[in-house]
C-alpha cells in the first residue's frame, strides 16, 4: 500500500474507530473480544482499502464486523456459556448506581442469547437499522429478522425480568443526554 492509501485509511480509522468499536463491544460483551475483533476486521479493510475506499467503507467494515463475529460464533463451540442458578437480586435506591446494576443484568442476559439473536437487537436497538439493512448484513429475509428479534425479545425479558420494572420514560432521557 503507497503512503497516500495509508494515510487515508489511517484518517478514516481514526474518524469511525469509535463506532466501529461501540458496535463489535456490543456484539461480543467483552471489551478485549471487541478490541480483536475490530482489529481483526480492520486488518483486512486495509488490504482492500483500495476498493472499498470509494463506496462507504464503513459500512463495508460494519457488515464485515458481523459477519467476522457470526463466523467465530460458529467455530466456538456453545460451551463458554456460563449458567448461573439465580440472577444478582437488584436494590432499588434512589440515587443511579440502580441503573449501573441494571446494565451489568441487562450485559449478563445478553450474554446468554443466542449470537443471531444479539446480533439483531444490536442492529435494530443500538444501530437504529432497518429490517431491510439488517437483513442485507446478516445474509437473511426480512421476515427472519422480524421472527429472530421477537424472539430474541422474549427471550430477554425472560432472562432479565427487571426491564419490566424500569421507567422507561427517565432511561429514554438518560440515553438521550448521553
Amino acid at each position: 500500500m503507497d503512503a497516500e492509501l495509508e494515510d487515508e485509511f489511517s484518517a478514516f480509522v481514526e474518524a469511525s474507530a469509535h463506532s466501529l468499536f461501540r458496535s463489535a463491544l456490543a456484539l461480543t460483551g467483552h471489551r478485549e473480544q471487541a478490541e480483536d475483533l475490530l482489529q481483526t476486521v480492520l486488518a483486512r479493510g486495509v488490504r482492500h482499502w483500495g476498493r472499498i475506499r470509494d463506496n462507504n467503507p464503513e459500512a463495508y467494515l460494519r457488515k464485515a464486523l458481523y459477519r467476522e463475529q457470526a463466523s467465530w460464533w460458529r467455530s466456538r463451540r456453545r460451551g463458554r456459556e456460563v449458567s448461573v442458578e439465580h440472577l444478582p437480586d437488584l436494590a432499588v435506591t434512589a440515587d443511579r448506581t440502580d441503573r449501573v446494576d441494571l446494565g451489568l443484568v441487562l450485559r449478563h442476559a445478553l450474554a446468554r442469547l443466542a449470537p443471531r439473536h444479539r446480533a439483531v437487537l444490536v442492529l435494530r436497538y443500538l444501530e437504529d437499522r432497518a429490517d431491510a439493512e439488517i437483513a442485507e448484513i446478516l445474509g437473511c429475509t426480512e421476515s427472519t429478522v422480524r421472527s429472530q428479534a421477537a424472539r430474541a425479545l422474549a427471550r430477554l425479558r425472560t432472562l432479565c425480568p427487571e426491564l419490566e420494572t424500569i421507567d422507561m420514560a427517565h432511561t429514554t432521557k438518560g440515553v438521550q443526554g448521553k
